[in-house]
C-alpha cells in the first residue's frame, strides 16, 4: 500500500490521544474514494469515529494542498449559518504521519455524485436545489468580522488575482500544449473586468458532491472540500457551481446535467437558478456572466491539470487521476464556445 493511501495508526492513535479531548485509540483508518486532492481517511477509534485529512506527500506545489486553512475556515464557521463538521485538532508536525493533516467530526449523512440525484423524487430534488442555494447565499453573507476571518484572504482585485495564480499552477504544471488553453487564458486577460469592491468568504469548489446531506432531508449538513476557500468575489461560487451544471452526464465529480431536462426532474434551470441567488442576497443585475462561466472552466482545468501531473509524478490521492487530465482540452473549449456564442 502506498504512502498516499496508509497511516500509521499505532503512531497516530499514540499522538491522538494526546491531543484530541476524549480521544481513545486502538485506530483503524480506511481511505474513503473520490477526492483528487487531499487524502481523506475514516478513523475508528474506541472513543468513536472522526475523518481524517492530510496534505499528499511529496513535493507540492507552492500554496496548494492548504489542509491548515481548511481547518481555519471550518473551524471559524461553527456559529454561523453555513453547515460545517466540528474541527478537533491541527497538526502542522509533518514527522507524525508524514504531512500535515487536521481530524473532524464525521458526519453521518448521504454524499450525492450525480448532479441529476437519480436516487431521489422531484420534489427532493427541488428542495435540494434549494438549500444548495440558501446555502451559497450564507456563505457569502458570511461576517467577516464575527468570524475572525478579515485577512483570510487580499481584498479586491479578486479576477485578477486568481487568473494569475491559476495561469502560474498550470504553466508549472503543464503537460501537452493545449491550444484552446491558450485562447482562453488570452480572452480572460483581455476581458477582466473592472474590480465591483464585492468582498465575500468564497468555498472555491461549491458543487453537489462537496456536501453531506442529511440522511433522510433534502437538508446540508456539512460542506466539505475548503481547501480552495478564501476571499473573494461570491459570484465566482454561483458561476462555479452553474458551471458543473452545464458540463456533460459521464458521471463521477464532474457530472453536470448538459441534455437533460431540468424542469422535468424537478431543478431550476441556470436562470431561475442565478435569480433565486440574487433574491437572497438583493441582487438586481449581474455584468460579465460570459467572464465568471469562462474563469470557472479555466480555473477548473488548470485543477485538473495539476491533478494529471501528480499523477504522472506518483504522488496524487486518487487512482483516477491520471484520467483526470484528459478533461483539460474540453473544458477549455467548453470556456471558448461560451466566449463565442454568449452565455
Amino acid at each position: 500500500m502506498s504512502q498516499v493511501d496508509s497511516l500509521d495508526t499505532e503512531h497516530l492513535a499514540a499522538y491522538l490521544e494526546a491531543h484530541v479531548d476524549g480521544f481513545q485509540g486502538p485506530l483503524t483508518a480506511t481511505k474513503f474514494d473520490g477526492g483528487q486532492s487531499n487524502p481523506t481517511f475514516h478513523l475508528r477509534a474506541a472513543s468513536g469515529e472522526y475523518v481524517l485529512r492530510r496534505q499528499p506527500p511529496g513535493k507540492l506545489l507552492k500554496s496548494a494542498h492548504a489542509v491548515d486553512r481548511e481547518f481555519r475556515v471550518m473551524n471559524a464557521l461553527r456559529d454561523t449559518a453555513v453547515p460545517v463538521p466540528r474541527m478537533y485538532h491541527l497538526c502542522e508536525d509533518r514527522d507524525v504521519i508524514g504531512s500535515m493533516f487536521y481530524v473532524m467530526e464525521f458526519c453521518q449523512g448521504r454524499i450525492f455524485w450525480d448532479a441529476a440525484i437519480p436516487e431521489v423524487d422531484n420534489d427532493a430534488r427541488t428542495a435540494m436545489y434549494t438549500e444548495m442555494n440558501r446555502v451559497l447565499a450564507a456563505l457569502h453573507d458570511v461576517d467577516l468580522e464575527a468570524t475572525g476571518l478579515t485577512d483570510y484572504g487580499k481584498p479586491g482585485s479578486y479576477f485578477e488575482r486568481q487568473l494569475g495564480r491559476w495561469s502560474k499552477q498550470y504553466r508549472a504544471s503543464e503537460i501537452n500544449h493545449i491550444p484552446a488553453m491558450e485562447d482562453l487564458m488570452a480572452w480572460l486577460e483581455e476581458h477582466l473586468p473592472a474590480d465591483d469592491g464585492q468582498v465575500s468568504l468564497v468555498h472555491g469548489d461549491y458543487r453537489l458532491d462537496n456536501m453531506m446531506w442529511h440522511p433522510e432531508e433534502p437538508r446540508v449538513i456539512a460542506v466539505l472540500d475548503w481547501e480552495l476557500s478564501t476571499l473573494g468575489h461570491p459570484l465566482a461560487d454561483l458561476a462555479y457551481q452553474c458551471m458543473q451544471l452545464r458540463m456533460p452526464q459521464e458521471g463521477g465529480n464532474l457530472s453536470g446535467l448538459r441534455g437533460k431536462d431540468r424542469p422535468a426532474l424537478g431543478i431550476p434551470t441556470e436562470k431561475e437558478y442565478v435569480a433565486m441567488y440574487c433574491e437572497r442576497r438583493g441582487i438586481d443585475h449581474i455584468d460579465h456572466w460570459e467572464f465568471y462561466l469562462a474563469f470557472s472552466f479555466f480555473r477548473l482545468a488548470a485543477i485538473a491539470q495539476g491533478v494529471a501531473k501528480r499523477a504522472q509524478d506518483g504522488n496524487a490521492s486518487s487512482k483516477k487521476a491520471a484520467a483526470v487530465g484528459q478533461v483539460v482540452e474540453p473544458l477549455a473549449q467548453m470556456a471558448m464556445q461560451i466566449v463565442r456564442e454568449g452565455a
